[in-house]
C-alpha cells in the first residue's frame, strides 16, 4: 500500500466521521425513538442516518471498495479493500445521555485492518491508527495517544463494557484475571479503548465482539503502543471466537492471555 493511497484512505476516513458527527451530535439528549434489533440491542435513526451518510461517500470517493456496516450490512464482498462502519458503538450510552460511545471507522486490506478511527462527536475527540504509524489523537480536552508502562496485573486497570456481556463468554477466565488485577471498570465500549489508547485503562477484556466492533482498534491500539487481540492470544480476525483482548504495555498480555485461561 503506498503512502499515496494511505492519504486519500485517510481523507476519506475523516470525511465520513465529520459527516457522521453532524448526524449524530444534534440527536445527542433528546427524546429519540429507540427501536431494539433482533438480538435486542437499540438502534436509532442516528445510527442509521450516520451510516447511509457514510456509506454515500464511500459510493462516491472510492465505489471499487467493499463496505460492510453494522445497519445494512455487505456490499461488494470481492473487493481487496473493505470498509466496517458501526455508526454508534454504545448505542446505549448514547440514548441515556452518556458521551461514551463513538463511531467506528476500519480499512481492512485482504481482511487486515490497516486504518482505524474512533471519532466521538459530543467531546470532539478522535484517535486515528495507520498500520505501521503512531497513533494520532485529536481533542480539544487534552491528552496525548500513547499507552501508560503497567508490567504487573496487581498494579494494572481493568475495563469491560457491561457485565451482561461476560455472562455469555466462553469460558469464565476473565473471573481470574479480575481477581488479579488492581481495580476494574464497567462502561464505555470503544470510548474505553480510546482512554487505553491515552494512557488511562491497561487491560479491556470483552467478547461478543464483531468485527466492526474491534477492527478500527486494532491499529489505534498498536499504534499507541499497546497489543490487541483475542483472549487466548491469537490475532483476531472475523472467524475468530468473538472474545477481545486489549493491553497497553505489551509486557502485560502473556500475564493477561495466562489469567484468562485459568479458570477459577
Amino acid at each position: 500500500m503506498s503512502t499515496q493511497d494511505l492519504s486519500v484512505f485517510l481523507d476519506v476516513a475523516n470525511m465520513m466521521a465529520d459527516a457522521a458527527r453532524c448526524v449524530i451530535r444534534p440527536w445527542f439528549r433528546t427524546s429519540i425513538g429507540v427501536v431494539d434489533k433482533l438480538d435486542q440491542s437499540p438502534v436509532t435513526i442516528a445510527d442509521r442516518t450516520a451510516e447511509r451518510v457514510m456509506r454515500a461517500i464511500l459510493a462516491e470517493r472510492l465505489p471499487d471498495h467493499g463496505v460492510f456496516g453494522e445497519e445494512f450490512g455487505l456490499e461488494n464482498e470481492v473487493a481487496q479493500y473493505r470498509w466496517l462502519l458501526d455508526p454508534v458503538d454504545g448505542t446505549r450510552s448514547f440514548v441515556t445521555g452518556r458521551p461514551l460511545f463513538g463511531t467506528l471507522i476500519a480499512l481492512l486490506k485482504d481482511g487486515v485492518p490497516v486504518l482505524g478511527l474512533i471519532d466521538q462527536a459530543v467531546t470532539e475527540e478522535r484517535w486515528i491508527g495507520v498500520s505501521g504509524q503512531p497513533t494520532q489523537f485529536v481533542s480539544r480536552l487534552g491528552g496525548k495517544a500513547g499507552t501508560r508502562r503497567c508490567k504487573e496485573l496487581g498494579l494494572a486497570e481493568l475495563s469491560c463494557t457491561s457485565p451482561e456481556m461476560l455472562e455469555i463468554a466462553p469460558h469464565q477466565g476473565w473471573k481470574t484475571l479480575k481477581k488479579s488485577v488492581k481495580r476494574m471498570t464497567w462502561g464505555g465500549d470503544c470510548y474505553a479503548y480510546g482512554l487505553l489508547a491515552l494512557g488511562q485503562i491497561d487491560i479491556i477484556a470483552e467478547c461478543d465482539m464483531n468485527p466492526w466492533d474491534w477492527a478500527a482498534l486494532v491499529p489505534i491500539i498498536e499504534g499507541a503502543g499497546g497489543r490487541i487481540t483475542a483472549w487466548d492470544g491469537t490475532p483476531l480476525h472475523a472467524d475468530g471466537d468473538r472474545t477481545v483482548l486489549a493491553v497497553g504495555d505489551v509486557l502485560l498480555h502473556e500475564k493477561a492471555v495466562q489469567a484468562l485461561a485459568h479458570m477459577p
